[in-house]
């Protein structure tokens, strides 16, 4: 498939507000909020925040395809250890997603290939970390 020839999908507007200190809140206009703490004090850090989108997404995922399996998750945790450049800008270099899962009926096969399908095929978060997304800005600024 030739790059011209993809289709593409607006994704619904999201909002981030200043809070005060290093605290904002981000979500969908009128929707649920999400506390982000730049200094990790009062809530997740935005780098913790992206680490955590990716297992969370690769579990929506594991979900989804262990149910059509028919072995239902009765329970899911994910630990992520991640590695930072040591530089400016400290990006995500590798991370690990540790998935414990209890789904009665599955097999270490069955659940290891979920998490592989979801993890490298279906979760979109992952993708966009290693695809070459065209990131623009515009600035509105009141003095």
């Amino acid at each position: 498939m030739h790059e011209s020839s993809i289709q593409t999908i607006a994704h619904p507007p999201i909002e981030m507000r200043w809070s005060s200190g290093l605290v904002f809140e981000i979500g969908r206009p009128n929707g649920p909020q999400v506390r982000i703490d730049g200094k990790g004090t009062t809530a997740p850090t935005p780098f913790d925040m992206l680490i955590g989108a990716i297992a969370t997404c690769a579990s929506v995922d594991v979900l989804t395809i262990l149910e059509k399996q028919r072995t239902p998750v009765r329970e899911l945790t994910v630990r992520i250890d991640a590695q930072r450049l040591d530089a400016t800008p400290r990006r995500l270099t590798a991370a690990v997603l540790h998935f414990s899962i209890t789904a009665p009926g599955s097999t270490p096969a069955k659940a290891t290939r979920a998490v592989e399908l979801a993890v490298t095929r279906y979760c979109s978060v992952r993708s966009s970390l290693i695809a070459d997304a065209e990131i623009t800005w515009t600035v509105d600024l009141t003095a």
